[in-house]
C-alpha cells in the first residue's frame, strides 16, 4: 500500500462518520425499504433529557414531603412515621405511569400548567393511597381535612414545583437544536415562535426547503446530509408533499438516526387540535368535533363569566376608584374611553375601558398612521397621546378592567376572540369571519402571546382555532396565563 492510500485509510478510521462515501449515503435511505429501527439519541440529546427529567422527578418528591408534612403535623398534631418517608417516594412511579416524565421529550414548549389534569389525577391517587394507609404511617389519628389538605397541596407544590424545575433546568441544558423542513414561510413562522421565548428553550439552526415528491432517494440523502452536518437534536417537518408515504420515509429516516422529530400538519390549521382518534379495527380515523359551541357549552360559558365578572368587579372595585381618581388628576377628560367594537354575529356593542390617551386622541389617530407597528391592527410601542397615569394604566392592563361591566351586559365574554373596530373588522374574510361565532373577550390566545406582535391575519387564525378546540379548560389556562402577563407588565 502507497504512503498516500496509507494516510488515507488512517483519516477514513479516525472520522468514520464524517467521511462516508456516497455509496454508504445511498445505504441509509435503502435501509427504508425493510424495517428500520429508531437509534437511540446522541450523548447531548440525552444529557439534556436527564437534566429536565431528574429536576422533575426532585420537584415531584419536594412536593409530596413538603405536602406530608404541612397536612400532618403542622394543620394537624400528628406525627409521621418511617415508612411515611416511602410513600413519599410512591409520587415517582405514579408520574412514571401517567406520563408525566415522557411528555418533556416529545414535545418544544414544556408548559407546566398543561401538566394540570395529570397532576390533578397525581394528588388524587396519593392523597387517597396516604388515607387508606394512614394507620401505618402517621402516628395519630388522620382528619378529613387533613386528607383534603394533602391533596390540595401536593397539587399546588407540584405545580409550582415542576415551573420552577423546568427554569431552573432551562438554565443547565442545552439548547435543543432544531432542523426545519419544509416550505421557507412555513420554516420562517417557526422561527419566530422559537424566538419569542417562553418555555420553549429551542433555536432554528437551519432550512432545508426538501421537496419530497421530486426523487425521494435524493431528496432523504440531502435530509440526511443536513442532520448529520448541523447536528440537529430535532427535526420540525412543514411537508408540502401530498405523498403521505413520502412524509412516513422522512420520518422514519429521521428515527433511525436518532433524531427528534415534530410534525407541522397542515389539516389542523382548519380542524383545530381538537380531535378524537378513533381505531377502526387497526385503521386511525379522526373525528373532527363541530365547529363552535353546543347549546350547553355556551350556557357553561355564559355561567362562567357572569360567576367571574361578579368576583372580579367586587374584588377590584377599590382599586378602579382609585384608577378613576389617578385619571381625572392626571389630565383632563372622561374617566372612560368608550369605543364601538364588533361583537358576535356583527352586532356592533360599546366597549369601556379606562382612558389612557388625552381627550380626543381618536382625531390624531390620522396624522400617526406612518408610525404604526402592527399589520391590520394600529399600535404604537410610543404612542405620544398616552398620558402618564395611562402608561402605567397600559403596562399593567389595568386600563381593561370596566370590561367586566361590559361581561355582565354580554357584550363580552372573559375570554374570547378580540373585539375589533368597524374598519379592522372589514379586513377579516373567508372562514376566518366565522370567528364572530363567539361573543369576543377581555382576554384570549392572541393577548397572551403580546397583541402588538401579532398581525392581524395571524391573530384571527388565532381566534378561528380558538373556537374549533373550545374547552372550559381551555379558557381556564388563558386566564391564568393572562394574570402570568399582567404581573410580568408587559402589557395587552
Amino acid at each position: 500500500m502507497t504512503d498516500e492510500a496509507t494516510q488515507h485509510e488512517q483519516r477514513r478510521r479516525r472520522s468514520p462518520e464524517r467521511r462516508r462515501s456516497s455509496t454508504e449515503w445511498r445505504s441509509s435511505v435503502v435501509r427504508l425499504a425493510g424495517t428500520i429501527f429508531e437509534a437511540p439519541s446522541g450523548t447531548t440529546v440525552l444529557r439534556r433529557d436527564r437534566v429536565y427529567r431528574f429536576a422533575l422527578v426532585a420537584a415531584d418528591l419536594l412536593a409530596a414531603v413538603l405536602a406530608m408534612v404541612v397536612a400532618v403535623t403542622v394543620i394537624g398534631d400528628d406525627g409521621l412515621r418511617l415508612p411515611a418517608l416511602l410513600a413519599a417516594a410512591i409520587v415517582v412511579p405514579i408520574s412514571k405511569v401517567i406520563g408525566l416524565y415522557d411528555r418533556d421529550d416529545l414535545v418544544l414548549r414544556k408548559s407546566t400548567l398543561d401538566e394540570s389534569p395529570a397532576l390533578f389525577q397525581l394528588a388524587t391517587l396519593y392523597a387517597l393511597g396516604f388515607w387508606l394507609l394512614s394507620g401505618t404511617l402517621v402516628a395519630g389519628r388522620l382528619a378529613n381535612g387533613q386528607v383534603l389538605a394533602l391533596w390540595g397541596l401536593l397539587f399546588a407544590f407540584a405545580l409550582v414545583g415542576r415551573w420552577v424545575a423546568r427554569k431552573l433546568a432551562d438554565a443547565f441544558a442545552e439548547t435543543e437544536r432544531c432542523l426545519v423542513v419544509g416550505d421557507l414561510r412555513g420554516s420562517g413562522a417557526i422561527e419566530e415562535k422559537l424566538e419569542a421565548g417562553g418555555p420553549i428553550n429551542a433555536a432554528v439552526v437551519a432550512h432545508l426547503p426538501l421537496d419530497l415528491d421530486g426523487d425521494r432517494g435524493a431528496a432523504l440523502q440531502r435530509l440526511e446530509q443536513a442532520i448529520r452536518r448541523n447536528d440537529a437534536h430535532r427535526v420540525i417537518l412543514a411537508p408540502r408533499a401530498a405523498d403521505s408515504d413520502a412524509v412516513l420515509d422522512a420520518i422514519r429516516l429521521i428515527k433511525g438516526l436518532g433524531v427528534r422529530v415534530s410534525l407541522l400538519p397542515r389539516l389542523f390549521e382548519v380542524v383545530g387540535s381538537s380531535v378524537v382518534f378513533d381505531d377502526l379495527n387497526g385503521v386511525t380515523v379522526l373525528g373532527v368535533r363541530r365547529f363552535g359551541l353546543t347549546r350547553s357549552s355556551a350556557r357553561v360559558k355564559r355561567a362562567t363569566d357572569l360567576l367571574g365578572a361578579g368576583l372580579g368587579i367586587l374584588a377590584t372595585a377599590p382599586v378602579m376608584a382609585v384608577l378613576a381618581i389617578l385619571i381625572r388628576l392626571d389630565s383632563h377628560g372622561p374617566v372612560f374611553f368608550r369605543q364601538d367594537r364588533v361583537g358576535r354575529n356583527g352586532r356592533p356593542f360599546e366597549m369601556l375601558k379606562f382612558r389612557s390617551m388625552v381627550d380626543g386622541a381618536e382625531a390624531r389617530r390620522a396624522e400617526l398612521e406612518a408610525f404604526n407597528e402592527s399589520d391590520g391592527v394600529f399600535k404604537i410601542a410610543e404612542d405620544p397621546r398616552v398620558t402618564r397615569i395611562g402608561r402605567f394604566l397600559r403596562k399593567t392592563s389595568l386600563d381593561e378592567l370596566p370590561q367586566l361591566l361590559n361581561v355582565l351586559r354580554g357584550d363580552m365574554s372573559l375570554v374570547g376572540p378580540r373585539p375589533l373596530v368597524a374598519d379592522e373588522d372589514a379586513l377579516v374574510q373567508g372562514f376566518h369571519r366565522r370567528r364572530l361565532h363567539l361573543t369576543p373577550g377581555m382576554t384570549g390566545p392572541w393577548q397572551i402571546l403580546g397583541a402588538r406582535k401579532v398581525p392581524l391575519q395571524e391573530m384571527v387564525t388565532i381566534d378561528y382555532l380558538y373556537i374549533a378546540n373550545w374547552s372550559l379548560w381551555t379558557d381556564v389556562k388563558i386566564m391564568l396565563r393572562t394574570v402570568v402577563h399582567m404581573l410580568s407588565r408587559r402589557g395587552m
